[in-house]
């Protein structure tokens, strides 16, 4: 058997045009006697890929072959064949057959896809996702509405958007009306609690009138309608200037501290201590006010009363803020924390708590409740003592059973302190409670 390599073919050539010629041009041109047909001239759509293994095989008709494979001409029968190349070891060790090493096993069977296939596939992919995109995007707009569409779809149900105002103004209502049962005020009150805590709906619920018919609940025999009545009212009042000076001059002060005097249940007299707290905080003639009426005396008395352990806490950092906030209100001590206005420094000059709260002997009641065995509370009980350190250090040092407190504190902190270490915290909550012991022990000395 004759055989020609297709590199003997192509010098064997007389003919001008083949030296411009690929390797598939000059089989064609060969085979036929004719020009050759071009890469313009033929449809690659109909091109079907040639798979050569390290075995010479017949190359059939319009079979397109990968570059870099062996090709030569079988004289004999008249057949192209191609075949993998042979590295210089002897192994194949093509791009495509490392490619098809990574790849593993594909499917090549005779019926190979053309690139027409190919391209509707991929249409056909891409209107699957443009489909399922569309589907997303539907979903969406189901779940997230524009408000013009739910404004529309409300009208029809004759449902109207209520803007904050228009709640308020109901739910007043509802707690204002006779006709209402007990169940339907103290709903009234809780949903208004939502409401009142942003400033500028306090100033409207303020103008509405509904402040006033808060205050006024203070004095319901209803022990829910108090309860709630504080809890609004606390709310309104929490860093709201206006709705502070309106308060005390309704009232409010003195229907809180009636509330907290005498004997009530306790969740009424936690919603009037947080009303009352919300009042006090940085509102100086309040403050003045609060001392005036005894309520300094008020508060002492929640820890003669059983059932109240819940609001010794509460009174404590009450007070802590109280004291700290007219320490701060002193420029020459913290400039930059001073209130804004001489009138407001001189308000601040004229609250005497301090004064008042060692003569009520609250150094005492302040420093027993460091017994207590929750961490948080005895934090700010700690605090407390350190603000008071001041005014109570004669008081302190001849009390045998603050000294035999803080020794047992130090102790159990040391040690909660020194496993915060072990396990890589070195400047954890522990050593920060273990230093203020330290600091107040060795303000004792």
């Amino acid at each position: 058997v004759w055989m020609i390599s297709l590199d003997q073919l192509i010098c064997s050539c007389e003919n001008q045009n083949s030296k411009d010629l690929l390797p598939e041009q000059l089989i064609a041109w060969y085979d036929s006697g004719k020009e050759p047909i071009t890469e313009d001239d033929a449809d690659p759509e109909d091109l079907e890929v040639f798979y050569p293994t390290h075995q010479w095989q017949t190359i059939r008709p319009g079979q397109a072959v990968p570059a870099g494979s062996h090709v030569r001409l079988n004289l004999q029968t008249g057949d192209r064949e191609a075949k993998l190349p042979d590295s210089e070891n002897g192994k194949s060790d093509t791009r495509e057959e490392r490619r098809r090493k990574r790849l593993g096993k594909v499917d090549v069977d005779s019926n190979s896809f053309t690139s027409q296939e190919l391209k509707k596939a991929l249409a056909k992919m891409k209107e699957s996702e443009k489909a399922e995109r569309k589907a997303h995007e539907e979903e969406v707009r189901k779940k997230f509405r524009p408000i013009e569409q739910l404004k529309e779809e409300f009208e029809k149900l004759n449902v109207k958007m209520e803007t904050d105002y228009e709640i308020m103004v109901k739910l007043i209502s509802k707690f204002n009306s006779s006709a209402s049962t007990l169940d339907e005020k103290v709903a009234a009150l809780y949903d208004l609690e939502y409401y009142v805590h942003q400033v500028d709906n306090a100033k409207d619920f303020l103008s509405m009138g509904g402040l006033q018919l808060v205050i006024d609940g203070l004095n319901s025999t209803e022990a829910a309608l108090k309860e709630h009545a504080a809890f609004v009212l606390g709310a309104a009042l929490s860093s709201n200037p206006k709705v502070q000076i309106e308060a005390i001059e309704g009232g409010a002060l003195q229907k809180l501290l009636v509330i907290l005097a005498t004997e009530q249940p306790l969740a009424v007299k936690k919603k009037a201590l947080f009303a009352l707290s919300s009042m006090l905080r940085h509102f100086p003639y309040a403050q003045q006010q609060f001392l005036k009426l005894g309520g300094l005396q008020v508060l002492r008395s929640l820890f003669r009363q059983k059932g109240m352990e819940t609001l010794h806490v509460r009174v404590v950092t009450l007070l802590y803020d109280l004291i700290v906030e007219k320490v701060r209100s002193t420029p020459h001590l913290h400039p930059l924390t001073e209130p804004k206005g001489l009138s407001s420094i001189l308000q601040y000059r004229q609250v005497k708590l301090v004064p008042a709260v060692v003569e009520q002997d609250w150094c005492v009641v302040v420093s027993n409740l460091l017994a207590m065995p929750e961490h948080d509370s005895r934090e700010k009980v700690l605090k407390m003592v350190g603000v008071l350190m001041a005014f109570c250090r004669e008081r302190y040092r001849g009390d045998q059973a603050l000294s035999t407190t803080l020794s047992l504190l130090r102790s159990e902190y040391e040690e909660l302190a020194a496993e915060e270490q072990r396990e890589g915290d070195k400047d954890g909550y522990f050593k920060e409670l273990l230093g203020s012991v330290n600091t107040i022990i060795q303000e004792l000395r």
